[in-house]
């Protein structure tokens, strides 16, 4: 299947969709409760759905309708086989999470995830008492629990993720437990994992995100959770605005833990015109110039980031590159392919991305089953020369299946 996006003039008001981030984490933290918890303005992308499912088979009952989700757990097992679809966050959050039972859980996933490496998660609950054998370092991942604590070190340089999963695990298990982090990124999404702990009752001493000390036996309490608005989506639909419209999003809250957020200090640096106001950010059309940006800690800015700078004059260097290999696809391979073939200039030189801007062309370009590459593409045409067909695009129902009709209601002409 493909989609065509005409160039157009986007405006209006949209609200960003709900954060699979913090979906997530908050469902895994209600299915570690002893008592019912409400989720409030829920994601139900892919990557939560499938977050969902595995709350379900580790003996959750779910409750969905559009505005809130209800978890109620009951701790017990009804499928020993966890599907995680195409999530990373999954996998990594969700596997110290099962090795918290005792007997065989075999971790699975789909697409891309099974070309993810998991031998540092099969390291780390190893360290913890579990038994975890990898499949030569890739899924699935078959695991003999329970862990009961103790000192455990990982590597915090690849991703975040597997350290959100202890912090989440850890709390309930049977003894006290010291996770030593070596070079962590990411910091703001562990913020956003402590956020979450603090709201079901948890603690964790936090000694300046190298050490962080848990005391076992923890109970996570009752909580009603609201998820906030996604910073990852609206970056999006805000590069729209400042490429080839007048638009405002709504539900983005500015005192956000997620990192995401930087994009506007991005859009600043490139001359975007921005109202700020308490729960909403007007972007508009205005001379865009290229810009310098470390987005070593917010990795998933790259694709927004590299269609703002196709419309801006000079050459913009992203910085960060390193963090884009383990992702959907080899992002940063794909983003120099799919902006070539609208005539942007894209280079990777060391740790760094350099973006020409120029007039982006009419092309055919290719998602690479990467839903923040269809969406990069897909904001990039709106000030192009002519049509963009963007292939394999129903991937971005992995984190926002909204994207196109928002897109549309914005006035973006949008067919296929």
């Amino acid at each position: 299947m493909e989609i065509t996006v005409v160039p157009s003039v986007v405006k209006g008001t949209v609200r960003a969709p709900s954060s699979k981030s913090m979906s997530q984490r908050a469902i895994a933290a209600a299915l570690l409760s002893d008592t019912e918890c409400t989720i409030l303005n829920p994601s139900y992308c892919n990557d939560s759905l499938a977050a969902i499912r595995i709350a379900q088979n580790l003996g959750a009952s779910v409750e969905k309708s559009t505005t809130e989700l209800k978890i109620l757990s009951s701790h017990i097992i009804k499928d020993r086989t966890l599907n995680c679809g195409e999530s990373g966050l999954a996998i990594r959050m969700f596997s110290p999470i099962a090795a918290l039972n005792p007997g065989e859980i075999i971790m699975t996933g789909t697409g891309s995830l099974k070309n993810r490496p998991m031998k540092m998660i099969e390291d780390t609950l190893n360290q913890l008492g579990a038994v975890c054998r990898s499949n030569a370092g890739l899924l699935p991942l078959t695991i003999n629990g329970p862990i009961k604590g103790g000192n455990c070190e990982t590597d915090g340089s690849v991703s975040s993720q597997l350290l959100t999963g202890l912090l989440m695990a850890l709390p309930v298990a049977e003894g006290s437990s010291v996770i030593n982090v070596l070079n962590l990124k990411s910091k703001p999404y562990i913020d956003m994992t402590l956020q979450v702990l603090e709201k079901f009752g948890i603690k964790v001493i936090n000694d300046n995100y190298k050490v962080f000390k848990i005391e076992g036996n923890q109970k996570y309490k009752a909580a009603t959770f609201e998820v906030e608005s996604d910073w990852s989506g609206g970056a999006f639909l805000l590069v729209a605005g400042a490429v080839n419209g007048d638009v405002t999003v709504e539900g983005l809250r500015t005192d956000s833990r997620q990192s995401d957020k930087t994009i506007l200090s991005a859009l600043d640096r490139a001359g975007a015109a921005i109202t700020v106001s308490e729960n909403s950010v007007r972007i508009t059309k205005s001379r865009l110039r290229s810009f310098e940006f470390d987005a070593t800690e917010s990795p998933d800015l790259f694709p927004p980031l590299a269609a703002l700078a196709a419309y801006c004059k000079g050459v913009t260097g992203i910085k960060g590159v390193s963090r884009l290999i383990h992702k959907e696809s080899d992002r940063a391979k794909a983003l120099l392919e799919e902006f070539r073939k609208m005539n942007i200039k894209v280079e990777i030189k060391g740790d760094y991305m350099l973006v020409t801007g120029g007039k982006v062309h009419e092309a055919r370009v290719n998602s690479h089953n990467d839903h923040r590459i269809a969406m990069a593409v897909a904001v990039a045409a709106l000030g192009a020369n002519g049509k963009i067909q963007i292939e394999d695009p129903l991937c971005i129902a992995k984190s926002y299946p909204g994207f196109f009709d928002d897109l549309k209601a914005l006035g973006a002409s949008v067919s296929g």
